[in-house]
């Protein structure tokens, strides 16, 4: 049996399924060019396939340069929207733009009563779908579907939680995608979106700048071996979209009540929480 209340030692050995996936995946056609990056990459006509494409580049060192470039603190950040949400326990939790599943499995461990994962782009679902059989112990297993946060393939009222994580300001338009969360939840229902930020304090907000357009961009793209252009996209990305405030005006235009934001790490990241009413 599992012992759902500790944490399982990771296995240094990669399975054969998950390896399959990372050697499928660990190239893909350029997605962003420094010419694309200068204008706002928000604004190109296709940046779903851009995004898409950019993603199945770097899906095989996803969770790697997540934690490396977080230093750790992703996973503490995924922690936190789950006790955003609470009470988690016996919920129907959807998780969009899950990728390769660490929020989608923090639900599972969390109490709910079914969690599923949907995510635009197939090689992250084939990664997350691998580590949900690489020897994990979790108390309810993820479905994982491919779909379009614009467009949920759900009737309303299906879920209690709805959650995305560092994925809303990938879909084309945010407030339609805020819009089917709103409309998917049950009344009562929780939604909790965490996004990128920016410090408030100058010193660090200088270091965090220098750090996220200059340093990560070089080492992320070094250890994914990535000529896609996902982590020149990732900084301008954050750069062009919607500040905190922004977006709490959208979530609240969608329809949420009692919206309020918590800022994470001196505001690296912020979770934002809405109530369907």
């Amino acid at each position: 049996m599992c012992d759902i209340g500790r944490p399982k030692p990771r296995s240094r050995r990669i399975s054969a399924p998950r390896l399959a996936v990372m050697r499928q995946h660990e190239s893909a056609d350029p997605a962003w060019t420094a010419n694309d990056l200068e204008r706002n990459p928000h604004a190109a006509s296709d940046k779903a396939l851009r995004v898409q494409r950019m993603f199945t580049s770097i899906a095989h060192a996803y969770d790697l340069n997540n934690r490396l470039h977080s230093f750790w603190r992703d996973q503490a950040w995924r922690r936190a929207a789950v006790r955003m949400t609470e009470p988690v326990n016996g919920a129907r939790v959807l998780d969009c733009a899950c990728g390769t599943g660490d929020l989608t499995e923090a639900f599972a461990n969390a109490g709910a009563a079914t969690v599923t994962g949907l995510d635009y782009t197939a090689a992250m679902l084939d990664l997350a779908r691998a580590k949900s059989i690489d020897g994990r112990c979790l108390a309810v297993q993820p479905t994982y579907v491919q779909g379009d946060a614009q467009s949920l393939p759900w009737p309303d009222a299906s879920f209690d939680i709805v959650s995305i994580a560092f994925g809303i300001r990938n879909v084309d338009d945010t407030l339609k995608a805020l819009k089917e969360f709103h409309r998917v939840l049950a009344p009562g229902g929780r939604l909790v979106v965490l996004e990128f930020g920016e410090p408030g304090f100058a010193p660090l907000r200088w270091f965090n700048r220098l750090y996220t357009h200059q340093i990560m961009p070089l080492t992320a793209s070094l250890i994914a071996r990535d000529r896609s252009g996902a982590y020149r996209y990732l900084p301008r990305s954050v750069e062009t979209y919607l500040s905190p405030e922004r977006l709490r005006a959208q979530v609240q235009e969608a329809g949420f009540a009692d919206v309020r934001q918590d800022r994470m790490t001196f505001g690296v990241c912020v979770g934002t929480l809405g109530i369907k009413r």
